[in-house]
């Protein structure tokens, strides 16, 4: 009776230890610099910011576009034109369905690793017929994603330079005053190649879920 029980709660930790996932955000206040390159030209730098306590992120985009704050809680999120003193509501499913991984996500996890000086841990993921590799910290810090393929040609990888764990100051996440609302036009698209937020490290649509940050080739629509 004693080994048939043993058998009976291997089999049911079985499908538990098959769907092993990462913690996927930060759980402690961090600001991290990545290097992001796609098969087309050079991209640049991104900086990204969380807000561990209200569950907000700030990512800063390459070449002063702009800056965009999602709560992850809520799946909200808006965008910041500095230069044009804009602020623009994004769609709860624009940005938020990109950076979070499916309930149907396969991770396996493949090792520990080493990025910006920062231990973190290679997982395979798998979705939609999309595969990427990402390395996360054990508290939800991603370092490096990297897209392997999957349909389609699109490839990108964003890996970290340097990672700074420590109080964000809370302004910084906050929409700014004066600036004038805009809604994102109707039918606007919010990812493929050159399209709104999710579509990809560098521009590109392939990305799994939860590693397509907002494309850094993000546009503004004309007024």
């Amino acid at each position: 009776m004693t080994q048939r029980f043993s058998v009976l709660l291997l089999l049911l930790a079985g499908p538990a230890l098959a769907q092993e996932r990462p913690q996927i955000t930060p759980t402690r206040d961090v600001a991290v610099t990545y290097r992001v390159s796609g098969e087309g030209p050079p991209v640049g730098e991104m900086r990204m910011s969380w807000l561990a306590a209200r569950k907000l992120m700030r990512m800063d985009m390459p070449g002063g576009q702009g800056w965009v704050v999602l709560d992850t809680a809520t799946g909200s999120a808006f965008m910041v034109m500095d230069s044009q003193r804009m602020v623009m509501d994004m769609p709860a499913t624009g940005v938020s369905d990109r950076m979070t991984p499916n309930a149907n996500a396969r991770f396996t996890r493949e090792g520990n690793a080493r990025v910006a000086n920062t231990d973190c841990v290679n997982w395979r993921m798998e979705e939609q017929g999309q595969v990427a590799r990402v390395c996360m910290t054990g508290d939800g810090v991603m370092l490096r994603t990297e897209s392997l393929g999957g349909q389609g040609p699109s490839r990108g990888l964003m890996e970290a330079t340097a990672v700074a764990f420590g109080p964000q100051d809370a302004a910084r996440f906050q929409r700014p005053a004066g600036y004038q609302g805009l809604q994102l036009p109707p039918g606007m698209p919010q990812g493929g190649p050159g399209g709104g937020l999710g579509g990809g490290l560098g521009g590109g649509g392939n990305m799994p879920r939860g590693t397509a940050i907002p494309p850094p080739g993000l546009t503004t629509p004309s007024r």
